[in-house]
Parts: C-alpha cells; sequence; structure tokens
C-alpha cells in the first residue's frame, strides 16, 4: 500500500514509518519538523516537509494514496494549559484540514494516534473504551474533539477509521547498526515531560535527581502506577489497525498493558540496567495525578490479536542504548 504518515520524523511515527517499510509499504512522511527531527525518517520513506493546512491536499490530490497514519500533534499538557488555542488550532485544526484533503482526494482509510488523556480522571481501572470520556485539559480535548470528527467523517463520507489510545510509550527501536546509534529511533524531545528517559539524564549526568511526586498514595509503593507500552509494540498494533480499518466505521481501542510499574518501579529498573545510583527526591503531589491509571487492552487482544511483548526491563534497556549512542 501507499501510506502517508503525518508526524513521520517524530519519536513514534518514525518507529512506525520504518515497520511499515519492513512491511513491504511505500511510505510518505508529512512533517514540519517543528519537535520532529529529519534524520529520524527512516531510510526509504519520502520526507515532505510542511503542515497539513499547507500540504496535505498538494500531497494526497492524485497520489493513490491507500491510506493516513495521522501523529502529526502538539502534545504538552503543560502548554496545552497555558496556551490553549495552539492545540485547538495545531491538533483539532490541522486534523480537519487533513480529513478533508483525504475526502476531496479519495483516500478512504486513517489510522489517528488518540490518547488516554481523553479519559481524564477515571472512574475505574482499569480502563475500558466506554468509560467516560472527560479530559482535564486542553491536550487531551483536542484529541477527543478529532475522534469525534473522526467518527462523524466515517458516518457522512464513508472514512474507515480506527483511534488507538495510548498510555506511556517507552522504549527504542534500534537496528543494531552498529555503537554510533546512526538508524535507530528514540525518544528526542525538546520538552522532555516523559518519566524513563528523565530518569536516564540522571545516570547519563545531565540531571542531579529524578524528582517522585507523591509517596502517599493508595497503591503497593505508595507512589502514581502508570501503563508503560514499548514503543515498538505499539508500531504493531499501528499496522493491525490499519489493516482493520473498516469503511463508515470509527473503531477506537486502548493499547496498554493492563497491570502498569510505579515511579518506584520504574526508578528502580533504571538503576539495575544502567548501574547508576540514580537519586531521587520525593516532591508534594501534583494536583489532578490520578493514583492509578491502566489500561484494559482486552478489546484489542479479542478483535486483532494484539498484546505487549516488551516488558519495563527492555524497555529501559532500550532507551539506555538508545540514549548512549545520541
Amino acid at each position: 500500500m501507499k501510506l502517508l504518515v503525518t508526524g513521520g520524523a517524530g519519536y513514534v511515527g518514525s518507529v512506525v514509518s520504518a515497520q511499515l517499510l519492513e512491511a513491504g509499504h511505500e511510505v510518505v512522511v508529512l512533517d514540519d519538523l517543528s519537535t520532529g527531527h529529519e534524520d529520524a525518517v527512516p531510510e526509504g520513506a519520502r520526507l515532505v516537509r510542511g503542515t497539513l493546512r499547507d500540504k496535505a491536499s498538494e500531497v494526497l490530490a492524485g497520489a493513490g494514496f491507500d491510506a493516513v497514519l495521522h501523529f502529526a500533534a502538539k502534545s504538552l499538557v503543560g502548554e496545552s494549559v497555558q496556551k490553549p488555542w495552539l492545540y485547538w488550532d495545531g491538533n483539532l485544526g490541522e486534523s480537519l484540514s487533513l480529513l478533508d484533503a483525504m475526502r476531496t482526494a479519495g483516500v478512504r482509510r486513517i489510522v489517528f494516534s488518540s490518547t488516554a488523556a481523553t479519559y481524564g480522571e477515571p472512574e475505574t481501572t482499569p480502563i475500558v473504551e466506554t468509560a467516560p470520556t472527560r479530559p482535564t485539559n486542553p491536550y487531551g480535548a483536542s484529541k477527543l474533539a478529532i475522534d469525534t470528527a473522526l467518527a462523524e467523517y466515517a458516518r457522512l463520507f464513508g472514512i474507515g477509521a480506527v483511534s488507538l489510545r495510548y498510555f506511556n510509550v517507552a522504549g527504542a527501536r534500534l537496528t543494531g547498526s552498529g555503537t554510533s546509534g546512526a538508524g535507530d529511533q528514540g525518544e528526542r524531545h525538546a520538552v522532555e515531560t516523559h518519566l524513563i528517559p528523565n530518569v536516564l539524564k540522571v545516570a547519563l549526568g545531565e540531571k542531579d535527581a529524578v524528582s517522585m511526586f507523591g509517596e502517599d498514595y493508595p497503591t503497593p509503593d505508595g507512589t502514581c502506577l502508570r501503563d508503560y507500552i514499548h514503543v515498538v509494540d505499539l508500531g504493531v498494533a499501528h499496522l493491525l489497525a490499519l489493516d482493520a480499518c473498516a469503511p463508515s466505521t470509527h473503531q477506537i481501542f486502548n493499547l496498554g498493558s493492563g497491570s502498569g510499574y510505579s515511579v518506584r518501579e520504574v526508578v528502580e529498573m533504571c538503576r539495575e540496567v544502567t548501574g547508576h545510583p540514580i537519586p531521587a527526591e520525593v516532591s508534594p503531589r501534583r494536583p489532578g495525578d490520578p493514583a492509578v491509571l491502566v489500561a484494559s487492552a482486552e478489546k484489542i487482544r479479542t478483535a486483532l490479536g494484539w498484546k505487549p511483548e516488551r516488558d519495563l526491563r527492555v524497555m529501559v534497556t532500550d532507551a539506555w542504548t538508545f540514549l548512549q549512542g545520541r
């Protein structure tokens, strides 16, 4: 198939682009490189630089694309609270431009990178796809609005859409091409908000200590419990979802492990993998942090046969290898 990958120069988008190429697909990446990296686009994919609003129609028109995988988005929760207009325009506005370009060009399949932030603070865990969607920030709200738009385009224009709601993505895709890290794909965010790379930065000497926000939660060790998925497992789900796009249907699947790891467990695993003591400081709870955020992935396991294969040790080991090679 000929596929357009929006945001394919970013962390998850670049990994999935590589997996699509390995599966024999033709891949065109559309990315404005505002947060992505040109050298993350895998060899064999064609890069078009630009926004969805400016370039999607031009790229899709008459080019024979079979489907779109949509990763391009702004994704900093804190920034979305401070500057919500950037998220409504950059996430929902750009996505509507993409959907209209697809409609005009006759492209009828899309897999969308949604988020667990659409659920907000859950009433029960593990979270199932039928749980109430009550996002607590503009980032989650903008992603939920895109899910709604996908449902409408499926109903009105026959598009087959799948939204994949991620929890925490970790790890790296390693090519084994050498110790330099050339060709490897991992997290390289200008503003890093994810726990595992921030813990590993302490081992690299880039930070003095890691902060653990709260140790009095109703969890086994008192720290927050979160669901983590290896980025390669995540990519496998996208390939399965691509084949599952059905005309006039919008499907939603969670991607998670169903169990999760605490902040203390993550820090301890990073210590084991790196051999570094990694000092940890306990800070006050952050407002709005739920004690437990864990996904039920039973729906996608039953429907598409997907389940995560790589555990926390593999996620940390791969992330550590990637960071050392940068």
